[in-house]
């Protein structure tokens, strides 16, 4: 049935534009979900249990709502960090299913995207974003700053416009050793073959990225979830997010 599901997707990617596939998604994915449902899993981004989640590319999807575990894990830290309901919430390229829930919410959600790859609200640019300082009380960064070749100014306009207690989650693909870094290496092909996919331009280590985000203010909280078994979440058994806040010190 899932295979069914993807080719009928593909299909209709054909014949309508990005915009309203999003408005249609929804509607195959109920159909999608009624093979899988039952008590086994539950994915605590649309609220479904499930008999189980999709395996794809080393992930597990939600056939519901079509949440990573990446995304299901992020929504159990927010929901474990804030109880304020009055959130002014910042994400960059979210994915469709944590966009879908987070409007459904009370926050003040903004959601940007500068690629037009995603759904989005705006479209900033991450090194020059036009918002007053201090004004997010949480900003989402998830598998953006690889992208960007002055990741160090993006980090400083992070540090920016969050709120004085506010919190930042940060995630990217990570190495062992050392930042990988090169931009002579403009070609996709051989950004790919270097970097791990054609619009990277560097691979982080989680000291390094840690180090980069001190550089400009913050201080970094390393969340390690590379020993947590799976679990009836369908979480990730390896993932780091890092938790960022503005050290006292550094505000301005």
């Amino acid at each position: 049935m899932t295979q069914i599901y993807y080719k009928v997707k593909k299909g209709i990617k054909y014949l309508l534009p990005s915009n309203e596939l999003y408005k249609v998604e929804p509607f195959l994915r109920y159909f999608l979900y009624l093979f899988y449902k039952g008590s086994n899993y539950y994915c605590n981004v649309c609220g479904k249990k499930l008999k189980k989640f999709i395996p794809h590319n080393e992930d597990l999807i939600c056939p519901r709502c079509g949440s990573l575990s990446r995304t299901r894990r992020l929504k159990a830290i927010i929901d474990s960090d804030f109880s304020n309901p009055n959130l002014k919430i910042l994400e960059f390229s979210p994915s469709r299913a944590f966009f879908r829930i987070m409007k459904k919410e009370k926050y003040f959600y903004t959601a940007s995207d500068l690629s037009g790859d995603f759904i989005s609200d705006v479209s900033y640019n991450i090194t020059d974003i036009p918002i007053h300082s201090d004004f997010y009380d949480l900003i989402i960064c998830y598998h953006i700053l690889e992208h960007v070749e002055d990741d160090v100014k993006a980090m400083s306009e992070l540090y920016r416009i969050l709120n004085p207690n506010g919190i930042a989650y940060i995630q990217t693909p990570f190495q062992d050793g050392e930042i990988y870094e090169d931009f002579t290496i403009k070609d996709p092909k051989q950004r790919e073959i270097h970097f791990g996919q054609n619009d990277h331009c560097r691979i982080y280590s989680i000291q390094g990225l840690s180090s980069r985000l001190k550089s400009v203010g913050f201080e970094v909280e390393i969340l390690n979830y590379s020993n947590e078994k799976l679990n009836r979440n369908g979480f990730s058994a390896k993932e780091v997010v890092l938790k960022v806040r503005k050290r006292p010190s550094c505000q301005l």
